[in-house]
């Protein structure tokens, strides 16, 4: 540590240096927390709190992955090279994406740079559109407001995954600060404007599966709020594409504000971002409540129960929803001819599997994070038609031209399952339960642990070993009969007491425990916050009382938390 706080006050300028030294007299645990390690990529990139230190976001972080990353395309790819930058509401986030252009352009990239902020999955469309190598996002997604992040892509815009993320870590770990060229090209940074929007939007309008019905619900009323993001920029052009005319915004959020002032934290998956979103809803007597994230690549929405009351669906109802409208669609169409397929991570709900299963379209599975399930798509192109993917985190993608979840076109098509569920079901709500009567009814619940710090860090490390050499015999009094664990690549089916290998590529620091009565419990540290996450997922036979399911499979989640000591 001692190093790397040496090389800053050797190396850094006077306002930085001053920083340090004051640390060292005044905060030392402050010192320790921003210099203790250097920010890696996780599933979502480069993320953490703002300020001065390896550790940190700041100018010299973001310039040593950005030099980094330069570096590690050169040696990939022949000159020129090209990349595409953009940026979200966040403090700083401007700041950054100006340092990621002239720290490229100093090292003779061109770049293609959006004159003011947008969405995450545009960013992704832009690298594709315009045959970039890489591109990156600045943005923490749905982190508090002390965060901001770096999101690093790939030539096909998806974020970087093997061997490209580790060849780019080898390269920043390389950079020292005085290695950095901040010596702006200006001429090689060119500015993408709102005619941009223009061409992606084209492109979501054609996966439209029912203009016609769109047209007879131009009129469903609907909320949308940006939770102060990027969405603002985009998400009402692109529901008034599909014909969707009574939208309303929620005004105290569309404004695009880095401290977030009218919710806690800017994420959708939070019934507290919602709040003034659903106030309206009320107000106005809506149909639907979208939001998104501040980099707009995630959404949450809330819809009316049969009582009429409004309720938040989590991402895994989302996410069933959408792909039973898309396939029934494409069924309906005879757009399946047996090379279809869909996908999905490994946390997400097994209720996926089974509806792919009843339209005979194959369903993938992998790991957390939308840059596997892009990795997929690479691999099936031109073999097989690709359709959806989606994940319990509120991400969801249909059609292939964007290669990261895309929260713009999945507020479309949530809009137009809304249509097709009131024409067909009287309403998204009874949609679900009418798939639930047909499948079982599935229960989903995630609880994250925050552990920061150092100490943080230790004893999630700790938890993941203690359940690897101590995992638990039984879950709310039903034996555990198969243990998935993805970072030694083993299946142990403690039943038949057999031993077989999981077919992935590489490794991943998950566990999974499967029980008889078919519970399926996932553990996993977060790969983008100071956090360990479980996830539940129960099924049961479907009931007309559905409150008395959710009531016992309530008590389940509790029983098997108890268990599991969280």
């Amino acid at each position: 540590m001692q190093e790397r706080i040496q090389e800053w006050l050797s190396h850094t300028d006077t306002a930085t240096r001053q920083a340090i030294t004051e640390m060292q007299q005044t905060a030392p645990q402050e010192l320790q927390e921003a210099f203790f390690q250097d920010l890696e990529f996780g599933t979502g990139g480069l993320r953490g709190i703002m300020g001065i230190g390896t550790n940190r976001m700041n100018k010299y972080t973001v310039g040593l992955a950005t030099q980094g990353l330069t570096n590690y395309l050169k040696k990939t790819f022949p000159t020129p090279i090209k990349v595409a930058i953009s940026y979200d509401s966040r403090n700083q986030s401007r700041e950054f994406a100006q340092i990621t252009a002239d720290v490229f352009s100093a090292n003779g990239v061109q770049v293609y740079m959006f004159q003011s902020l947008r969405p995450t999955p545009l960013l992704s469309f832009a690298i594709r559109h315009l045959g970039c190598q890489s591109g990156v996002m600045l943005t923490a997604s749905h982190n508090p407001k002390e965060y901001n992040g770096y999101k690093a892509y790939w030539n096909d815009g998806s974020q970087l995954v093997k061997p490209h993320d580790e060849g780019v870590i080898a390269e920043v770990k390389k950079v020292k600060i005085q290695d950095i060229n901040f010596s702006s090209q200006k001429n090689l940074i060119s500015y993408l404007d709102e005619t941009f929007d223009e061409i992606y939007l084209q492109e979501v309008a054609k996966l439209s599966l029912n203009p016609e019905l769109n047209e007879k619900y131009t009129n469903l009323s609907i909320v949308y709020t940006a939770l102060h993001g990027t969405g603002i920029t985009l998400v009402p052009k692109v529901l008034q594409r599909f014909g969707f005319q009574n939208v309303h915004i929620v005004q105290e959020q569309a404004e695009p504000n880095g401290n977030f002032p009218t919710v806690i934290y800017p994420n959708p998956e939070e019934a507290e971002a919602l709040t003034l979103a659903l106030q309206k809803a009320k107000e106005i007597n809506a149909d639907l409540v979208l939001a998104n994230d501040p980099d707009a690549d995630r959404v949450g929405i809330a819809v009316r129960d049969l009582q009429g009351n409004f309720v938040l669906l989590n991402g895994n109802q989302t996410g069933v929803l959408l792909m039973y409208y898309l396939l029934t669609m494409w069924q309906k169409l005879g757009k399946l001819k047996g090379k279809e397929y869909i996908v999905k991570t490994i946390v997400t709900t097994e209720l996926i599997d089974a509806i792919a299963e009843k339209f005979g379209v194959q369903c993938y599975n992998t790991y957390t994070g939308f840059k596997y399930i892009a990795s997929v798509m690479r691999e099936n192109e031109s073999k097989a038609t690709y359709i959806a993917g989606c994940e319990e985190s509120y991400g969801y993608l249909v059609g292939d031209f964007v290669r990261d979840k895309d929260g713009i076109s999945a507020c479309a098509f949530i809009a137009e399952m809304t249509a097709y569920a009131q024409e067909h079901f009287g309403g998204l709500y009874a949609m679900l339960l009418h798939i639930y009567k047909e499948f079982g009814w599935y229960e989903d619940a995630l609880v994250s642990l925050t552990k920061k710090g150092v100490a943080g860090m230790e004893e999630i490390k700790s938890m993941m070993n203690n359940f690897r050499q101590n995992p638990p015999k039984s879950l709310a009094g039903s034996p555990v009969a198969k243990v998935k664990d993805y970072q030694a690549l083993t299946e142990k089916d403690w039943q038949n007491h057999t031993e077989k290998p999981l077919n992935f590529d590489e490794k991943s620091n998950v566990l999974q425990f499967f029980t008889a009565d078919g519970t399926k419990i996932s553990v996993r540290p977060s790969g983008t916050e100071p956090k360990i996450k479980f996830y539940f997922n129960l099924k049961t036979d479907f009931q007309e009382n559905t409150e008395k399911i959710q009531q016992v499979l309530q008590e389940k989640i509790k029983a098997i938390r108890q268990d599991l000591g969280i």
